[in-house]
């Protein structure tokens, strides 16, 4: 059944007996409250924690100026509320797009490039280069070419003997501290 223009209702949300009113997309939708049975399984009360992760690191974000200016503006342009936009962006995490290690060839200012995204925004990109036995070459951030291009670049610095098979591990970050890491082989 649907209501319009009752202003008894037109800014509602929470719990009324068997009633559950909520606001999405500046609409209030009106449901049955929900029936619980039994215990949560184990599957539900991990996921209840993460949602609490969420909700805290949704209030931090709506703390900071800069993050919350950055959340207003995407959250209006998507059309949803701004603290849903904090928690959708805590349970995604980013995503490795490409690795380019072709200019890599051992030298010291050779270049890495790391195509990464995330639906908010990747925060900072890391790069370990190590050898196959796990001995660390060198480590370090890479630097964003340009505010939200998804192009980040890493300058090594530390000469390694052509012949010598290395790995350069990357670790794409987003704002709430969600990582994926990507692997790459090569032999200089």
């Amino acid at each position: 059944m649907k209501v319009k223009l009752n202003p008894m209702f037109e800014n509602v949300s929470g719990q009324l007996g068997e009633l559950v009113f909520r606001r999405v997309n500046g609409r209030t939708i009106a449901s049955r409250k929900p029936i619980t049975t039994g215990e949560p399984t184990e599957n539900q009360s991990q996921h209840r924690e993460r949602f609490k992760e969420a909700v805290a690191y949704g209030k931090l974000a709506m703390a900071n100026v800069t993050l919350r200016n950055r959340y207003e503006a995407l959250a209006e342009s998507r059309n949803m509320p701004v603290f849903a936009l904090t928690i959708a962006d805590f349970f995604s995490v980013p995503v490795v797009n490409n690795i380019d290690i072709t200019a890599y060839a051992g030298k010291a200012g050779d270049v890495i490039k790391v195509h990464a995204s995330d639906d908010f925004g990747v925060a900072k990109v890391h790069l370990s280069i190590t050898l196959e036995d796990g001995q660390e070459i060198e480590n370090g951030d890479a630097q964003e070419t340009a505010p939200g291009s998804g192009l980040w670049l890493y300058h090594t610095v530390t000469p390694v003997a052509a012949g010598t098979p290395v790995i350069v591990n990357v670790v794409v970050t987003d704002y709430p501290g969600s990582s994926v890491l990507d692997v790459r082989n090569k032999t200089l």
